[in-house]
């Protein structure tokens, strides 16, 4: 966070549009792959460099060009050039903390998205942010440079041409970058509803402060979602019910579905962020439970003995005129009337079921 606050500060002060990355490097170079098809026709490579996009750009097909890791601002700026991108849609792609959005700038639309990584050595939740943007017959997707997304199933249905995909345009390739990032979501919360079924146990058996600290870790990263998942609710029902003419009706019956889909995630992630509130309290409840069985205890043993050190006392007095200290039997005796008021009174707090 510290990193990214400094960077910030590097661009106080200069104009609207100017190309400075925000964010970590994470990988050295720029992989840029082009899928280009239609119906009857597919194509993929890797190109070297932007120059080599341009022949797709007035293409008849639909192309999807996918820009992994955006940390190079000379790369955006090629891009922006060769598709006429707008300098504020360059520099929002640059700043990598942006919320989930939608701006329409008339011949394309930009979209911002968070794709999400669970991460099971560490057990915790990554993200990463996705820029698409979305012209009459291509996408481009802007990623940070994490290794890995989550469009591995779909480069699948475009090659092997078994979805309708192939014969759509390129808002229903949009629609199916969000779907496949929003769908991505469900398994991330089935791994998080997996970790709270496991805290509870614990937090049944055994609440230590290792609990407490997975508690906190976890409230963490269900805010960080809940971050991430909300702004896209406004997202996806602005391409349905907006009236942006690069989205076809065909399509907005698939955005209609997605947007349910969204709020199923928006609701898990709510009663998530309830059950881990819960926890919370439960722990310190349990915690304070447990001190206040500790101190009823020691309550008991220090009300037991109160009695038994005012006798003890008593009898430690030195005063010479004391008839029970030349008596014989005096010291069992004494003894034996400790014992009855310790029995005595151990009888009466059970009855009163205070042990």
């Amino acid at each position: 966070m510290s990193e990214l606050i400094t960077k910030r500060s590097k661009k106080s002060g200069l104009p609207p549009g100017t190309l400075v990355h925000i964010g970590k490097k994470k990988i050295g170079k720029t992989k840029i792959t082009v899928l280009d098809y239609d119906e009857a026709n597919f194509q993929e490579k890797d190109v070297e460099g932007i120059d080599e996009c341009i022949q797709f750009r007035d293409k008849p097909t639909t192309t999807w060009i996918n820009v992994d890791s955006v940390h190079q601002p000379e790369t955006l700026e090629k891009i922006g050039e060769c598709f006429g991108f707008h300098p504020l849609v360059l520099e929002d792609i640059l700043n990598t903390d942006q919320r989930p959005k939608i701006e329409d700038y008339n011949d394309y639309l930009y979209i911002v998205l968070r794709m999400l990584y669970y991460d099971e050595k560490r057990s915790e939740i990554t993200t990463e942010q996705i820029s698409l943007v979305v012209g009459s017959n291509y996408v481009i997707s802007f990623q940070e440079g994490i290794e890995g997304d989550v469009f591995t199933p779909l480069r699948d249905r475009i090659r092997n041409n078994k979805n309708r995909i192939r014969k759509m345009g390129a808002d229903y390739l949009a629609y199916s970058l969000i779907d496949a990032i929003v769908d991505n979501y469900f398994t991330i919360l089935e791994k998080i509803g997996d970790n709270i079924e496991l805290l509870e146990e614990k937090l049944v058996g055994n609440p230590t402060t290792d609990v407490m600290h997975e508690i906190h870790m976890l409230k963490r990263e269900m805010i960080y979602l809940r971050k991430a998942v909300w702004p896209l609710r406004e997202v996806i029902s602005g391409m349905e019910r907006g009236i942006h003419t690069l989205i076809q009706d065909s399509t907005r019956i698939f955005l209609r579905d997605l947007y349910d889909h969204t709020i199923q995630v928006i609701d898990t992630v709510e009663i998530y962020r309830d059950m881990v509130s819960g926890m919370l309290d439960l722990y310190l409840s349990s915690i304070s439970n447990r001190l206040n069985a500790v101190m009823k205890v020691l309550t008991i043993i220090a009300t037991i003995f109160m009695p038994l050190t005012f006798i003890a006392g008593v009898y430690g007095m030195n005063f010479k005129y004391m008839p029970e200290l030349e008596w014989r039997f005096g010291y069992p005796v004494i003894l034996l009337v400790m014992l009855a008021i310790s029995v005595m009174m151990l009888f009466y707090f059970r009855k009163k079921k205070w042990l």
